[in-house]
């Protein structure tokens, strides 16, 4: 695809590395000359200096190529303007936004062709809001996502000693936990002189404590995966936040109420304007978080979760390493750079999470061929994850009317799961809620026969086997 991005900053560099790395033709636009230069030395993309809301510098981008439009420059007005000139001056098929402000919701009016036109709006801070309040629902887990319409979750859990998996091979997963159908899809080992090492998932896999398995569960069923790998941590209850910026005052109103918050904010203005939109029970201080004697004095040792929020990575880190050391149950760190990311693998800090790869997968649904419903981006865009319905009949596709142990996937792919009889997207909400209790969730096995729209969640071990997938799910042009 050609696509042209709007902005050179963290979010649109994350965009623009992953897209690079599909053979996408990318265009970047910023106003800064020496940020494109830095992105066309490491990335092959082209980049574009001036302002994107000007139909002369769209144009020179090659907008009236283009297939797509991601703005993702500072301000929300930028981006809502840069879709609509690129969608009524240069007709672009789609245009995706990065707005952070909630007044404008995905399928509001504003939205639509007559509006601002954007197709999809895209917020980091509202998928970061996301990933963490799944977390602090799965304290075990590492990371939880959903697929056909939330019946089915991808959790990443690190096996525990003593666990009841532990030290015993995947084909005695049946009759050691026979109440709850599981598909382990992926295990990465530690190698403690490299980065962790890919396992072949087979029957005679034997799951080691340490290791991070990847497991695909009717959503039903994730707190007795999460207990048949590690033993089960307490609830959630006391939280501190370092950093009451746009993701932590977003989470701090996400948890009022339901949890224990402290944040820590060392701007003393922003305290202010944190207790006036906060609850009372919410306890604003002002300082430093990577101060030790305010953790201490503020019983760092009893929380449950400590979340580095600020926009600093390094003050991140530093403060999340010191409270787990203080006796922080979890950390998780907010880390933009990927080299630092990489760097905390296996360190202290539970948890590394980068704001732009949250929502790489929201863009990459838009981007990949046939029918696909969501992508998620796993261990830092290296794997994914990803939901496609399958259309067509016996003759027109490669995959309806066949079990899956005939299917010609990639070395490493799984089809971990099938749901159907999921509604499509333009069903009344009556009936479509009546569709989802009925629908069904099937773990996939050798011997399961792939039926028309059905909902396959493909797990990939690297991300240039996608193409390989899109092309056995695509239907002949005879369908059409």
């Amino acid at each position: 695809m050609n696509i042209i991005i709007l902005g050179a900053g963290r979010v649109g560099e994350s965009v623009a590395e992953s897209l690079v790395s599909e053979r996408n033709d990318i265009t970047v636009i910023d106003t800064n000359p020496q940020r494109l230069r830095e992105l066309q030395d490491r990335l092959d993309l082209r980049g574009v200096v001036g302002n994107g809301i000007q139909p002369s510098v769209l144009q020179e981008a090659g907008a009236q190529d283009a297939d797509m439009m991601i703005a993702c420059a500072p301000l929300d007005e930028t981006n809502l303007v840069a879709c609509k000139i690129a969608h009524d001056v240069f007709n672009i098929p789609t245009t995706i936004a990065r707005l952070r402000s909630p007044e404008f919701p995905d399928g509001s009016p504003l939205m639509d062709k007559s509006g601002f036109a954007v197709d999809r709006v895209i917020c980091p801070e509202a998928s970061v809001t996301r990933y963490v309040r799944q977390l602090i629902a799965y304290p075990e887990a590492l990371q939880v996502l959903e697929f056909a319409q939330g019946l089915v979750s991808l959790i990443a859990v690190r096996a525990v000693a003593g666990a009841p998996l532990v030290r015993h091979t995947i084909s005695e997963l049946p009759s050691l936990v026979p109440e709850a159908d599981m598909r382990i899809v992926s295990i990465y080992r530690p190698d403690p002189e490299g980065p962790d090492q890919a396992i072949v998932c087979d029957g005679v896999t034997r799951i080691e404590p340490g290791d991070e398995v990847f497991v695909l569960a009717a959503t039903q069923h994730i707190r007795t995966v999460l207990e048949a790998l590690r033993r089960r941590d307490r609830p959630v209850k006391r939280v501190m936040i370092a950093g009451g910026g746009r993701v932590g005052l977003r989470l701090a109103r996400e948890l009022k109420g339901e949890y224990r918050v402290k944040i820590i904010e060392h701007d003393g203005k922003r305290c202010e304007y944190l207790a006036s939109q906060l609850p009372a029970d919410t306890l604003i201080l002002h300082g430093d978080s990577t101060d030790e004697e305010l953790l201490e004095g503020e019983n760092v040792h009893d929380m449950d979760l400590f979340l580095g929020l600020t926009s600093d990575d390094e003050d991140n880190i530093m403060a999340c390493l010191l409270a787990k050391r203080m006796g922080a149950k979890r950390v998780l760190a907010l880390i933009n750079r990927k080299a630092y990311a990489d760097l905390m693998q296996g360190s202290q800090i539970d948890i590394a999470l980068s704001p732009a790869q949250t929502v790489i997968g929201e863009l990459l649904a838009y981007v990949r061929r046939g029918d696909v419903e969501a992508v998620h981006s796993l261990r830092r865009g290296a794997a994914e994850a990803l939901e496609a319905v399958v259309r067509g009949d016996a003759k027109t596709s490669k995959v309806v009317g066949r079990p899956i142990g005939e299917l010609k996937l990639p070395p490493g792919a799984q089809i971990g799961a099938i749901v159907r009889g999921l509604p499509e997207d333009d069903v009344e909400e009556e009936l479509r809620e009546q569709a989802l209790r009925r629908a069904q969730v099937i773990i996939a096995h050798h011997d399961t026969v792939i039926q028309a729209n059905d909902h396959v969640i493909v797990f990939l071990p690297r991300k240039r086997m996608v193409r390989e997938v899109e092309k056995l799910l695509q239907v002949s042009a005879t369908f059409f």
